[in-house]
Order: structure tokens, then sequence, then C-alpha cells
């Protein structure tokens, strides 16, 4: 008697060994997470956040790097400034919205002024006359929102694929994926499909491109990676949220002027490819 296979029977058997496989693959991972004897202060989950540093770098060297490297060799550099310009145009509206809640009108008008120069002179974006003419970028998001609202940054936590946060940056994270106006929101509201996607491969392209430098400066001078962009996370966000809170509290355009320029200008850029200079 010659017994037949049911046609489903494979892919039913494909489909019931899929969540062990993921299981396992998740155990795995947790598993290898070397504990560390005295983590520092600012970063008690050091163990998890290495051995998820580890996973995020093996994914990016793997594939996230080699296409944004093969990008900008393919990319000629007018183009690939004009993208990153259109998208960092669309970044200015959020971060004047931030400015916003933060209660700095003054960098609220700057911010919209970028916008409303870059889309009309700039074509769209491409070029950005702003800066040209000195009206700096003022880099914001919804975490520095939150921090000049009072709310602490919480322990550093590394993100799978996303890379540094902390717990204040990672629910403001998690809140710009549904909040209305945010670039987030914008690019998935667009209902082509293949469009939409486009769109949404091509910014984490140029996003991981833009950090090709930086890569390049962090294997020359870092004895320990995972360290050093750690800290200089940290140090950058701190400098940003102390900034900001001297001018939410500065009333008038005296006070303004004297309160310095962000510090933040001068830190390495890891979390915000846009406020890297063009």
């Amino acid at each position: 008697m010659i017994l037949s296979v049911p046609p489903t029977a494979t892919p039913r058997s494909q489909h019931r060994w899929t969540r062990p496989g993921l299981m396992l693959a998740t155990a795995t991972l947790l598993a290898g997470c070397a504990q560390v004897p005295h983590p520092s202060p600012n970063d008690p989950w050091e163990s998890y956040n290495r051995s998820m540093y580890k996973f995020n770098d093996a994914v990016d060297r793997a594939v996230l790097k080699p296409i944004a490297t093969g990008y900008e060799t393919i990319t000629p550099s007018p183009i690939r400034t004009c993208i990153s310009n259109i998208f960092g145009n669309l970044g200015d509206v959020w971060s004047g919205i931030n400015s916003l809640l933060q209660g700095r009108g003054r960098d609220f008008v700057d911010s919209f002024g970028r916008v409303l120069f870059n889309s009309t002179a700039g074509l769209g974006g491409c070029i950005d006359f702003a800066s040209m003419h000195g009206a700096r970028k003022i880099p914001n998001d919804f975490g520095m929102t939150l921090g000049v609202w009072g709310l602490n940054a919480g322990p550093y936590v590394v993100l799978p694929f996303m890379g540094p946060s902390t717990v204040r940056d990672t629910v403001a994270t998690g809140a710009t994926f549904f909040i209305p106006g945010t670039p987030t929101t914008a690019v998935f509201a667009i209902d082509n499909v293949p469009a939409r996607n486009s769109l949404l491969g091509l910014y984490f392209v140029d996003q991981r491109a833009s950090l090709l430098e930086a890569d390049r400066l962090v294997d020359k001078i870092a004895l320990d990676k995972y360290s050093f962009i750690r800290d200089a996370y940290l140090q950058r966000r701190k400098a940003m949220l102390d900034s900001r809170q001297q001018r939410a509290r500065a009333t008038t355009t005296d006070d303004l002027d004297k309160v310095a320029a962000p510090a933040d200008q001068n830190l390495p850029v890891y979390d915000d490819p846009e406020a890297t200079p063009k």
C-alpha cells in the first residue's frame, strides 16, 4: 500500500518549525550575553547592550554597510547631497514642531523659515540655501522634548538594528511612528506601496551612508568601539538637552543671544545623521 502525502504537509511542516526556530535563535542570542562584572552607572544593562551591539555590528557589516558603501561609490556626490538635503528639509519640519513644544518660539520660527526658504529657492530642499545664508540647522526630536519636559533619560540601551538609545529616547522613537506630522508617519501615509517602500529604503541607505566617515574615524581611534559610541552618544544627547533647556528658559531676544550655540554641533553624530553638516 502506497501512502500519499497531502500537498499541504510540507508547508505545514515548515510552518511548525518556524516558531521554535525563532525561539531558538532568540535563546542563543540571550545565552551569548557575556556578563560584565562592573557595568557603568549609565549603562547598567551593559551585558545585554554589548551582545546587541555585536549583533547589530554583524548585520551592519554583512548587509547595511556594503549597501551604503556601494551607494556612496556609484552615486555622484551632488545627487547624494540633494537626497540628503531633501530628507533634511522634511526633518526640519519635525524639528520645528519640537522646538514649539519645548517653548522655543524663536527656534520654531527659524526652523520653519529654513523649510520655506529651502522648499522654494532650494528646489524642494535639494539645495540647502538656508545654510548658505547663515541660517543653521537646529536638530531636534521628541526625545529632547521629553527631556525638556522633565523626563529622565534612564539607562543606556542598544536597540536591535537601530543602535544607541536611552529609555527616554526609545519611548520617543516609538511615539514618532504614531504622532501626526512626523517624517515617519508622512511616509507611511503614502498609499502607493512600491513608492513608499522605495522612499523608506532610500532614506535608510542615505542615513547609513552619512555615517560612513564617522565609522572610519571610530575604527582609527577607538580601542573599544562599543564604549566610544556609547559615551559619544550620551555626551551629545546631554549637550543637546542642556542647550535646549537654557534656550527654553530664555525669555527675551537678549537672553537668547547670550545662550551659546548648541554644543552638540561639535560632537560626533551617531543617532541623527540629518544633523551631520553637508
